[in-house]
């Protein structure tokens, strides 16, 4: 009983002493605390609040003045930008400028192979196809070579032996008709042109040969060449003029009068009707004399007069010999004459008179006046300056310098082929057998490598060749192969005046003749277009196997 009461005692005393009232409340000022700590925090967020502000707006601040410095740069860097471009476009305007004035008034003319027309800048056999060029296959081409070209020349030998037999016995009559003490002396003749270099391709065959002639004394020419002369007009710098003086410096005029002359001869210092004058007459002679009228230089037409007259008086002298007639051939052409044979055949051949400049082998040839084209009129004491001489020269060494069968001569003689073709199509261009060959001969000397005119390389090299041509018409130039082009052998022997002119640009009228042009161009790839066609129906059987490789090149 007892030890129950204390239990129940002890839970009362427990009861009482845990008692929740009986001991201080410790979180009593939490909530007063929370407060202030809220209102704190309040306070620190919105100072922060502030500060991010503040921040912010130093930040934007900052971006936009970077912004302001970026676009000030780069209105400072476009502003450089657009200075540069028209200081540029200025430089470069001022440049174009000048290269037109120097290649209108110097070089004449734009092309790429000829453009330029630099034999180092040449393209190789990888270079841009032709416009409608598509060759037949090589076999087709050497085909068509061997039997349509080759055998059409064959008897060019035979042809140039006829003509130079009957040629000496026709000069022999005209030195005998002629006074040795007051006529001018005819020289031996000079062959020269395609027959004499070997690549004649046009029936029927042309003889073409210089005659070269000198004054009687006390008379002698002294020859003027203008390619160096800068105060004549382009188109004339190809010619130049021939003065006659007399050696021992008196005025000039006629020794007629001191040598009693037979009906029959003829002073080749006179026109035809006119009578011999006595020694000293003065001004007088000057107009019975081979110049033009009221000047001491050699007249071209007044020349040709008189070699017409002494070939007619000298075929009348051997013409009973001879069971055929001669007769002038083309007007426009001087000193065109052609046989004719009783059967109805004939064989032209051209016989011109030339002077000799100096000791080279330039010679000066007449030319009939033609109306200018875009240039100045030519005077009929304007002598065209021949270089025939130094091109089959050029040509017969090349030959000699490149392996045996080689197809330079035999590109050439095809090219020469499509344009004789071409021409009785359409007509004749402007494009020439001369502009063709000096194509040629750039090519020549801007490739050294003689394996690149090998026979096999023939459909490569016709290609490169109407590759030049088309560059050359494209850039309207194409520099005469001699004036003023230094890279020609100096072995050839070339006059240092000739090297050292101005190049000639042998397009130069395409230059100042736009129809000119176009006719010529068109003309130029519709040759281009027909090629297969004619070549193909020239090679109507074409063996299977290889063809025959193309002849060899004859040494001239």
């Amino acid at each position: 009983m007892a030890l129950g009461l204390f239990r129940v005692c002890l839970v009362v005393v427990t009861a009482i002493i845990n008692h929740p009232l009986l001991f201080p409340r410790e979180n009593a000022t939490v909530p007063e605390n929370e407060e202030e700590i809220i209102r704190k925090m309040r306070e620190h967020q919105e100072k922060l609040q502030l500060e991010q502000l503040r921040l912010e707006e130093e930040v934007a601040q900052l971006v936009a003045e970077k912004e302001a410095l970026q676009q000030e740069e780069e209105e400072r860097q476009q502003s450089e930008a657009h200075t540069a471009w028209d200081l540029w476009s200025t430089l470069c305007m001022i440049l174009f400028l000048i290269i037109e004035v120097w290649r209108q008034d110097h070089q004449d003319g734009p092309f790429p192979e000829c453009l330029g027309g630099d034999e180092d800048e040449l393209s190789g056999p990888g270079g841009t196809p032709l416009r409608g060029l598509s060759l037949p296959n090589k076999a087709t081409l050497d085909h068509f070579y061997e039997h349509c070209i080759r055998s059409a020349t064959g008897d060019a030998t035979r042809t140039r032996e006829f003509v130079e037999g009957f040629v000496d016995d026709l000069l022999e009559a005209l030195r005998s008709v002629c006074n040795r003490d007051t006529d001018m002396e005819i020289e031996d003749f000079i062959g020269v042109g395609s027959m004499y270099e070997n690549w004649h391709v046009e029936r029927p065959l042309l003889c073409h040969l210089f005659v070269p002639f000198i004054p009687p004394e006390p008379y002698s020419f002294q020859p003027e060449l203008w390619c160096s002369n800068f105060s004549m007009p382009l188109d004339r710098r190809g010619y130049g003029q021939i003065k006659v003086t007399l050696a021992d410096g008196d005025p000039l005029g006629c020794i007629c009068g001191k040598t009693k002359l037979g009906e029959d001869m003829l002073c080749l210092l006179h026109g035809k009707n006119s009578g011999v004058q006595p020694s000293g007459g003065g001004k007088d002679e000057m107009e019975d004399l081979l110049c033009s009228r009221e000047s001491s230089y050699l007249d071209a037409m007044q020349v040709m007069k008189w070699f017409q007259v002494a070939l007619t008086r000298s075929w009348h002298r051997i013409a009973h010999k001879y069971e055929f007639d001669l007769a002038f051939g083309q007007l426009d052409t001087p000193g065109s004459l052609k046989i004719k044979f009783r059967s109805g055949k004939f064989m032209p051949f051209i016989l011109t008179p030339v002077i000799q400049c100096n000791d080279s082998d330039l010679y000066f040839v007449p030319q009939l006046p033609k109306e200018p084209c875009g240039g100045t009129l030519a005077s009929s004491t304007d002598w065209l300056l021949s270089f025939a001489i130094y091109e089959r020269q050029f040509l017969r060494m090349t030959t000699k310098a490149l392996p045996e069968g080689a197809c330079h001569l035999s590109c050439l003689q095809i090219a020469s082929f499509l344009l004789s073709k071409q021409s009785r199509l359409t007509g004749p261009s402007e494009l020439s057998n001369y502009h063709l060959k000096t194509a040629l001969m750039h090519l020549l000397l801007s490739r050294q490598r003689a394996t690149d005119w090998k026979a096999n390389q023939l459909d490569v090299r016709l290609q490169e060749l109407f590759r030049f041509l088309e560059r050359s018409l494209l850039e309207k130039k194409l520099h005469h192969f001699f004036v003023g082009n230094r890279k020609v052998p100096e072995a050839m022997g070339l006059p240092e005046t000739v090297r050292k002119a101005e190049p000639i640009n042998l397009f130069r009228p395409f230059v100042l003749h736009r129809t000119l042009y176009r006719s010529t161009v068109d003309s130029f790839y519709e040759m281009l277009k027909n090629a297969p066609t004619l070549i193909s129906e020239y090679s109507l059987h074409v063996p299977s196997d290889h063809a025959s490789s193309p002849p060899k090149a004859v040494a001239l």
